[in-house]
């Protein structure tokens, strides 16, 4: 079995709801979709981030795949270990979006889903939380936008069975403290997160954070940059820090335990670069005594599938993950992964255990010609 050719698409869908962060506004996800078949008629697909530059990477990188044997993912690695280097995130999402088309191929010619060649799951579904940003609230005043995502949260909770609720954060930490507490008064048992992705000071995320102590979170994300400022925030406040920002590499990790920086890390097979280095992860986040979480940037449902079969084989799953997939209006898939009792299904099926249609990956893919990308 050889790598015959590698196809590239940038898709636009829409999503249910505006996704408002503190750097962004929109009405869709921008997705790079990789299709890898091989001289014997299987193929494999596979998903990434950030549109066009990383679609321009992968078409830029993929000949030298061709006549490869798509299941030595390790060996194949290694002959791209520098591509991270030369184009740094880009290049780890290029990498990712390959393996994991890769791995979808070797699962399915061994008629075999990917957790078990992770070593098998340990649990069939896998929670996720609600993502609630101030695009639901929809066209209200300020000084009704917190009570009016409380609603919009207590909505979802009811509707999907969410076990815990992230809000993503704005510049304006006075805010998003107002609207915590609405939150935790409507919900006051669930566990809440907030994410204004590094977007404060230092002084400003200090005091923040000794307000959201006296509401109780599951932990504050990224509320300013770099592991230095991360850490004069942990020393001051007791709610645990989560990041996604700041470490971002193995080698980032025992500077993140020295200084006391942080206490959750994001996984994200794209960010990190693929399955194999998202599971070193999560085997060193064990061995510092790190909780693991999965962050979730725009996924559709091939990228859901693989997060969902990488989860589904960790000994330890403490958090419901991160995942945007529920807002996605539509999806590249044949059929939707299962969303019930705020868990997604593990896909069964060979590979990933999902199957693309490749008419709505066309029909997306026109979308973005005409859009552009939605990603910054």
């Amino acid at each position: 079995m050889r790598v015959a050719d590698i196809d590239v698409w940038v898709v636009n869908v829409p999503l249910t709801t505006i996704f408002a962060s503190s750097f962004e506004s929109k009405a869709g996800t921008t997705r790079t979709i990789i299709r890898v078949r091989t001289d014997d008629g299987l193929e494999g697909w596979g998903e990434t981030m950030h549109g066009r530059p990383t679609a321009a990477l992968i078409d830029r990188i993929k000949d030298q795949f061709v006549g490869v044997d798509p299941r030595a993912t390790a060996q194949i690695r290694r002959s791209c270990s520098m591509t991270p280097f030369f184009y740094g995130y880009i290049g780890y999402c290029a990498l990712a979006g390959l393996e994991m088309a890769f791995l979808d191929l070797a699962g399915r010619a061994a008629d075999t889903p990917l957790h078990l060649q992770l070593g098998g799951a340990v649990r069939d579904s896998v929670p996720i939380t609600a993502l609630l940003t101030r695009g639901d609230a929809g066209n209200v005043s300020r000084a009704d936008l917190p009570s009016a995502l409380a609603e919009k949260a207590r909505e979802a909770i009811d509707k999907h069975g969410f076990s815990a609720l992230k809000f993503k954060g704005s510049t304006d930490a006075r805010f998003d403290v107002s609207v915590m507490r609405a939150l935790r008064d409507a919900l006051p048992d669930l566990p809440l997160r907030v994410d204004p992705n590094a977007v404060w000071s230092v002084p400003t995320s200090v005091w923040a954070g000794r307000q959201l102590d006296e509401i109780g979170l599951e932990y504050l994300e990224d509320p300013c940059q770099g592991l230095e400022g991360m850490a004069q925030v942990r020393a001051q406040v007791t709610t645990p820090l989560c990041t996604n920002m700041c470490v971002v590499r193995l080698e980032d990790i025992a500077p993140a335990v020295r200084t006391g920086a942080v206490d959750i890390i994001h996984a994200d097979v794209h960010k990190w670069g693929g399955v194999g280095p998202t599971m070193a992860l999560a085997a060193t986040c064990e061995a510092f005594g790190l909780g693991l979480n999965f962050h979730s940037g725009g996924e559709l449902g091939i990228s859901t599938a693989c997060h969902l079969q990488v989860a589904a084989a960790l000994d330890r799953l403490d958090y419901a993950m991160d995942a945007m997939y529920y807002l996605a209006a539509e999806d590249v898939l044949t059929e939707r992964i299962p969303l019930s009792d705020g868990k997604l299904a593990v896909p069964q099926g060979p590979g990933l255990g999902v199957d693309v249609d490749l008419d709505r990956v066309l029909h997306y893919a026109r979308r973005n010609e005409e859009e552009g990308d939605h990603t910054p």
